[in-house]
């Protein structure tokens, strides 16, 4: 589905590749020359109305994902499989195209290059991504499930004698960041210090206070590496280092700082998401007497319906092409919409027509899918079961049509997720998390609403 255009060769008529800049890509749309945008209060409300609009434009559409800063967007799930399986035309190195772009751009972050699996090509992406995958195979299943209940009682401690919480910011944005914390090796006591620093980046007010949190982030990493070169445990910066790819210094802090990036905030949302889900829609209401829905029922809802990285995938063409349809600049940023590639789906959890498969693309695809979704899914899955086994009469605290969801053109992701619940406490009958147990009752939710999205085959 892909054509190179030959150099010296003429370009086809109109081809916006040769005659236009980037953001004047549009497809011939008389009244839809602009890039649409992937930022704001609309598209945060409403991303399904925006994806219905950029398909008007055929597979690839003109977006712009913050001031000034356009990209082409893959919405077609054909046209996603396609390029995420074509390490051959496509690159995910954005060194040329940073140099068209202000460096303070509120994208930088999530796009800029640096070493690591994120941004390579050919042996150097197989040579980071064997680290990772290879260490990771180290942590046993149950091990990993000890530690999220480790991590999810530590926090449900912190308010389970209130009765109230928000599952977000008190829990899913939490959890992630004690899981990573203790997995790369550092004691609890240092889980605060990186909560603290990842909260600071991401809601920081000010460019002063993100810059303070950036550097306290740079200080832990520098001191979880400094701690393992001292002395190596049994955790996954030792495993980095040991490596027989042999990372030097720079290529494994960068990896570390990618692995916790890439894990906490789609896994935040993926948690929050699905919590989401399950206290706004009966099918997931007591467990106990059965026909119920369950947490990993609600994971695979919001995976192909509320993805938590819904736009990613960055990639660059390393010549003009010619990809369904539309000509594409070499250099020019394009990234695949999981969101609107998944919504193709009819309700019935078919594939569309055309679509040319069932999966949904949550996890990506080809040779960049993530690494260690078997990972996030048991921690996510973890998680959610062992906040609704100790609280297990937990609802929402508002109407669910009055949620907010965050600004921003990568992420699905709520802004607060207010519940109720029945307060415990240390000194009650029976087990409650401060006694530590790998286990405890069933669980039990509370829903309000019953979703008419696309259900998984055991709702059905």
């Amino acid at each position: 589905m892909t054509s190179p255009h030959q150099p010296g060769a003429a370009p086809p008529p109109g081809c916006p590749a040769h005659a236009a800049p980037p953001q004047q890509y549009a497809p011939a749309q008389p009244d839809a020359q602009t890039p649409v945008k992937l930022y704001g209060p609309d598209f945060a409300a409403d991303p399904r109305r925006i994806y219905a609009q950029l398909r008007q434009y055929g597979a690839v559409a003109p977006v712009e994902i913050a001031p000034e800063v356009t990209a082409m967007l893959v919405t077609d799930y054909r046209a996603a499989l396609d390029l995420l399986h074509d390490d051959a035309t496509w690159s995910k190195d954005s060194r040329e195209w940073m140099t068209t772009v202000p460096p303070d751009s509120p994208v930088m972050p999530m796009l800029m290059w640096r070493p690591n699996v994120f941004y390579a090509d050919g042996p150097a992406h197989v040579r980071y991504r064997d680290v990772i995958v290879d260490s990771f195979k180290l942590v046993e299943p149950h091990e990993l499930r000890a530690r999220v209940h480790h991590a999810a009682d530590m926090l449900i401690q912190r308010f389970g004698a209130h009765g109230e919480v928000d599952l977000i910011a008190d829990y899913a944005r939490l959890i992630p960041l004690l899981m990573f914390n203790n997995l790369f090796g550092l004691p609890d006591s240092y889980s605060e210090r990186l909560i603290a620093a990842i909260a600071g980046m991401l809601d920081g007010n000010s460019p002063e206070e993100a810059a303070a949190a950036n550097d306290a982030f740079t200080t832990y990493i520098m001191e979880l590496v400094g701690a393992k070169k001292a002395q190596r445990g049994p955790d996954l910066t030792s495993w980095f280092m040991d490596h027989r790819n042999g990372l030097n210094d720079e290529e494994l802090i960068h990896n570390i700082i990618l692995t916790m990036g890439a894990g906490n905030e789609p896994l935040a949302n993926l948690i929050g998401n699905a919590l989401s889900r399950m206290l706004s829609d009966d099918r997931y209401y007591s467990t106990v007497t059965g026909g119920a829905l369950t947490a990993h029922d609600a994971i695979n809802e919001v995976l192909w319906n509320d993805p938590p990285l819904t736009n990613y995938s960055a990639h660059f063409p390393v010549r003009d092409v010619f990809f369904h349809g539309t000509w594409v600049r070499k250099g020019q940023l394009v990234m695949v919409s999981y969101a609107a590639a998944n919504s193709q789906f009819d309700t019935t959890g078919q594939p569309g027509p055309g679509s040319g498969g069932g999966s949904h693309l949550a996890w990506a695809a080809g040779p960049h899918a993530c690494p260690v979704k078997r990972h996030a899914l048991l921690i996510a899955t973890t998680a959610i079961e062992r906040l609704t086994a100790w609280l297990s009469d937990i609802e929402l605290a508002v109407d669910a049509s009055t949620l907010q969801w965050r600004n921003g053109a990568f992420h699905r992701a709520l802004v607060s997720l207010p519940a109720r619940f029945t307060p415990i406490t240390p000194d009650q009958a029976g087990a409650t998390p401060w006694h530590n147990r790998d286990s405890g009752p069933t669980s039990s939710t509370r829903s309000e609403a019953t979703s008419t999205e696309r259900q998984p085959a055991s709702a059905r």
